[in-house]
């Protein structure tokens, strides 16, 4: 399991904390590899297997994945033009923070009939 850094608090002591939540890390993970198991997900995250389930729904019911199942597999598909959920960002896309974390731009996700 993937460990997080430990910043130094105002008294000497370490808490433990990232600027990104779960739930964006996550999706970045899933961003990157669209076919990774989710216990490879809870893994690089550095969560349980049942959190990523519940993280995964979460962002699937937010609209900003989609799941198709693939053989016994499941392949994900990323909607980069979703919008952040705090008032403070929300006329930004999601698109814009994955792509200073992924290698390649993300598709647009094709129109739905």
């Amino acid at each position: 399991m993937t460990t997080m850094a430990t910043t130094p608090g105002a008294r000497g002591g370490g808490r433990n904390w990232t600027f990104l939540t779960n739930h964006g890390h996550v999706l970045l993970a899933i961003a990157r590899n669209p076919t990774a198991r989710l216990r490879d997900v809870a893994d690089e995250v550095g969560v349980t297997e049942r959190a990523a389930q519940a993280i995964v729904a979460d962002l699937e019911a937010g609209g900003y994945l989609r799941r198709t199942r693939v053989g016994r597999r499941n392949e994900y598909t990323v909607n980069p033009s979703g919008h952040f959920r705090h008032p403070a960002e929300a006329d930004q896309q999601v698109g814009a923070l994955l792509a200073l974390f992924t290698a390649e731009p993300l598709p647009e996700p094709a129109a739905e009939s």
